[in-house]
């Protein structure tokens, strides 16, 4: 079977072939894959700059972003069957007895970091064309959402942020005073910075959640991603018509920054605009582009006088992919044309090589691999 893989000793991107993957144990399942979405992490291991083979192989197949079909059930799984469409997730436990995360199945808060990650670290991905997998490690998807079900695992994202939210978030009265018994986002304010997949899908969340919801990015307030985000609910300021500085004085207190560009000088600049009692979330991993200038001093007198809190998030647990399958239906209900208009295209295998190694194009690209 044909799959998209990286080799990294010889930095190459190709399509190789692997030998179709038999269920070895009652507890897995085998999947017919049928669409894997290409985003930044993707790229950038397609640019070398991380990517680790499972051990005894030369080369890492890519993907994590997916959504396959069972094909075939091990004898001990009973609450998954033929036909249904699943949703892998990404990271698999460390094996030390010592981690009470991944003991707890919550390996997304690893603490050995001796995790493997299927397309990214020491796992095959899902950029193929069949998977075994645990049975464990899928997520439902109702046959209704197949046409947008690609981006359940990139809204994990943020569905984990918002759970963390909602548990830091408790240290104090945040219910709003008015409306007590509405969404937890109900009379806050929260800005997501980034108009890519993962902010414009945080902000949908965001929307839901009832935050009165912003999308802070560089594209002119006329582009096509300010009239999406707009279509959504969400209100869109542009950069060039408000600086970072601004902000604070443009919103009043901002309660809750959900960064979502990877880009470090742009998310410690808008830190100095959260509000009192605000929550800072990042979610980008920037790459290593030399050290910033910030104000060390500012962001600790505002963190320490304001109440506030700064956190990251990675990768997702079941309760995070359990509500982005939830939540993404609720989208679908909400506003159907800009969730579909988030899939810019749907592209053959033999498009990797432009979809990776090309210029970047579109919101969210996927690759057909039925």
């Amino acid at each position: 079977m044909r799959a998209i893989a990286v080799q990294p000793k010889t930095k190459n991107v190709t399509l190789v072939d692997q030998e179709e993957p038999r269920i070895a144990t009652p507890t897995q399942v085998k999947l017919r894959m049928l669409e894997a979405g290409v985003c930044g992490t993707d790229r950038e291991i397609c640019a070398f700059q991380y990517g680790t083979p499972p051990a005894g192989f030369d080369h890492l197949v890519i993907g994590h972003e997916s959504l396959g079909e069972i094909v075939e059930v091990g004898d001990a799984v009973t609450h998954l069957k033929r036909g249904d469409l699943v949703v892998p997730m990404v990271r698999r436990p460390c094996p030390h007895a010592h981690c009470a995360a991944c003991r707890a199945g919550r390996q997304d808060f690893c603490f050995t970091s001796d995790f493997t990650e299927r397309g990214i670290k020491q796992a095959h991905g899902f950029m193929t064309e069949m998977v075994v997998d645990d049975a464990s490690y899928m997520n439902v998807v109702p046959k209704a959402l197949r046409e947008v079900a690609v981006l359940v695992e990139p809204l994990t994202i943020a569905e984990k942020a918002l759970l963390q939210i909602g548990q830091v978030q408790e240290r104090l009265p945040w219910a709003c005073p008015t409306h007590p018994t509405e969404r937890a986002g109900h009379c806050h304010k929260a800005i997501v910075l980034g108009a890519g997949p993962v902010g414009i899908l945080g902000a949908m969340a965001l929307v839901v959640a009832g935050f009165r919801t912003f999308v802070y990015s560089r594209e002119a307030g006329g582009d096509a991603k300010a009239a999406l985000v707009r279509s959504f609910g969400a209100e869109y300021i542009s950069a060039g018509d408000c600086p970072v500085d601004g902000l604070a004085k443009r919103l009043g207190n901002i309660d809750l920054v959900y960064e979502a560009t990877g880009a470090s000088q742009l998310a410690f600049s808008v830190l100095d605009q959260l509000g009192t009692n605000g929550i800072f979330v990042l979610t980008g991993v920037p790459g290593r582009r030399g050290p910033i200038t910030v104000d060390t001093d500012l962001i600790m007198r505002n963190l320490v006088l304001r109440n506030q809190v700064l956190f990251g998030t990675v990768n997702a647990g079941k309760e995070a992919f359990a509500a982005a399958v939830r939540d993404l239906g609720v989208f679908m209900a909400r506003f159907p044309t800009a969730v579909r208009a988030m899939i810019t295209g749907r592209h053959p295998v033999n498009a990797y090589r432009d979809l990776l190694l090309g210029p970047l194009t579109g919101i969210k690209n996927v690759i057909s691999l039925e």
